[in-house]
């Protein structure tokens, strides 16, 4: 027998779309959808060799759920913005259905503004914020006919502070932010969800990497004094994905450690 847990948080029987699975935080949100147990989910990147890697240690990890989670790894140039269409299909498809759809691909192309150049521009909005239109929009057909479904779009805390030498990035996160809330209206009345995630500065290779002064002005401005993590943001994203985010629609949670209270 089907072990069925009675947590709010747990995801058993659901289907998930997951882009940007390859990095550090697309592949968190996976593991967490794991262990809640989900019932099947398509994760989506461009490096095919982290995907492969990533399910690998998921299937051999271990879990509390007697009937173990599916996987399915799908690779999807966000480059051709048409592909995300695609993507969408296959994966509800290979699912036979999408219960949540989880929008965390992103790029960035940083500069001044008066160096930007136009493919910079554009490439961060396309993939960041086109990308994330086109998915919605093949992915709520599905949801709206059987009147349920959880989409999260991971957004930024610069789409709502700004920050210099990041016009292209800020503007795609807070589009995001904005179209999220406007979907949220159109979708409500049929049982889907739409939601933002706000990352503060989370620990990665980028910020590891910075120089001691910047990390210490960095942590200055941070309440908590320390960066977040990228399970902390995955948590956040189990909860608006399971039941326990039922009731809430059209926000950005904001995960900074109290860098921007919003």
């Amino acid at each position: 027998m089907t072990h069925r847990s009675s947590s709010p948080f747990c995801l058993q029987d659901k289907r998930a779309l997951i882009t940007g699975a390859s990095g550090g935080i697309g592949s968190a949100i996976a593991r967490a959808f794991y262990q809640q147990g989900i019932g099947h989910m398509v994760l989506s990147g461009t490096r095919t060799e982290a995907l492969e890697n990533l399910k690998k240690e998921l299937e051999n990890s271990p879990t509390s759920h007697e009937s173990r989670p599916k996987i399915t790894l799908m690779t999807c140039d966000l480059n051709d913005v048409t592909a995300i269409e695609n993507l969408v299909k296959n994966a509800t498809e290979s699912m036979e259905g999408l219960d949540i759809l989880v929008n965390n691909a992103g790029v960035t192309r940083d500069n001044l503004l008066m160096r930007m150049k136009d493919e910079d521009w554009q490439k961060v909005i396309d993939i960041n914020l086109t990308s994330c239109f086109k998915a919605c929009r093949a992915a709520i057909k599905t949801m709206m006919s059987k009147r349920a479904g959880k989409i999260i779009n991971i957004a930024s805390i610069v789409g709502v502070t700004g920050n210099p030498g990041q016009t292209n990035y800020c503007a795609s996160k807070a589009g995001m932010i904005g179209f999220s809330k406007a979907l949220a209206q159109e979708v409500g009345s049929r049982g889907v969800t739409v939601n933002c995630i706000a990352p503060g500065f989370i620990v990665s290779n980028m910020t590891e990497n910075l120089p001691e002064t910047v990390k210490e002005k960095i942590l200055s401005g941070i309440p908590m004094q320390r960066m977040g993590t990228v399970d902390e943001i995955a948590h956040a994203t189990v909860f608006l994905a399971s039941s326990a985010g039922n009731y809430i629609t059209g926000q950005t949670l904001h995960v900074n450690g109290g860098m921007a209270m919003i």
